[in-house]
């Protein structure tokens, strides 16, 4: 076995016996001379030995660094400074409610609910008709515009919340002021983590932005902060249920295009492949 085999082979596969090889050929053939960090034989220059990519930085890359990625560097900064809040902050004891800082801000607002129910029904119907339309809207965009992939991300998101609240079933903070027309109507039970009224409404303000409905979908966006404030003034849901599903409601979303385009690419290779074995009028569909 000649030096360019043995290192053409460990170029597809890298295992101790082909290193052994390796150098075994080296020592009768020399080694093997290298080219922009590639040797000859198509090996990796590192391969032989490994140099630590921050050993070549220059002063000026540091710069660029934080001058263009200004935003990952916040984000280290925010890393090191919830470091030391976490390994610092005094628990909240087994027998006290959850601190949340949503409550706080809005203490003003659930004082004023608390002291009005018909304000607190008469907002509480207002936001039932927010998640009718965006049941409406989503399933306008399948059933009429012919674009599923709302629906898609919505039944997966449902699922998820579903499985997760029955994993973990937070306690109604005691403050909480319910009303008989909020969603779901009738005073019935419900999952808090995590907010399907706001997730719903991300899935429904990106599809209208694919479509270029800017109009539309800002005023979901701003119903949506509007919901999300006065469920924090109901003590409806805790911060961190807002804020998951705005986050479930982005990755539900992806998830639910990353399914429609893997159902594309299948269909197109079924019909690539029966066309060729089986003709066209015999395509199959998925």
């Amino acid at each position: 076995m000649t030096a360019t085999t043995i290192t053409a082979a460990a170029a597809a596969i890298t295992t101790p016996n082909i290193r052994k090889q390796i150098k075994a050929a080296n020592a009768v053939n020399g080694a093997p001379k290298r080219v922009d960090n590639i040797n000859e034989g198509g090996v990796p220059a590192s391969y032989y030995g490994v140099t630590p990519s921050f050993m070549t930085w220059t002063s000026g890359d540091v710069v660029n660094v934080v001058k263009c990625h200004r935003l990952p560097c916040f984000s280290a900064l925010g890393l090191l400074l919830f470091m030391a809040v976490e390994y610092t902050l005094r628990m909240i004891p087994a027998n006290s409610q959850p601190f949340d800082l949503g409550f706080i801000a809005t203490r003003d607002l659930h004082r004023l609910l608390s002291s009005s129910p018909e304000l607190n029904s008469w907002l509480a119907g207002l936001n039932t008709v927010f998640v009718a339309m965006q049941a409406v809207y989503i399933l306008w965009a399948w059933l009429v515009e012919g674009r599923p992939r709302a629906t898609i991300s919505t039944l997966f998101m449902f699922t998820c919340r579903g499985i997760l609240g029955c994993s973990t079933q937070l306690p109604v903070p005691e403050e909480f002021v319910g009303s008989g027309v909020d969603f779901p109507v009738g005073n019935v039970s419900f999952f808090l983590f995590f907010s399907g009224h706001v997730a719903g409404a991300v899935i429904a303000s990106l599809d209208m932005r694919r479509k270029q409905r800017w109009e539309l979908a800002w005023t979901f966006d701003l119903l949506n902060v509007l919901q999300a404030i006065r469920l924090l003034g109901t003590r409806g849901h805790y911060t961190i249920d807002l804020a998951a599903g705005a986050g479930a409601g982005l990755i539900f979303d992806s998830l639910g295009g990353k399914y429609e385009e893997s159902k594309k690419n299948k269909e197109l290779g079924n019909i690539t492949k029966e066309a060729l074995f089986l003709g066209e009028n015999k395509v199959r569909q998925c």
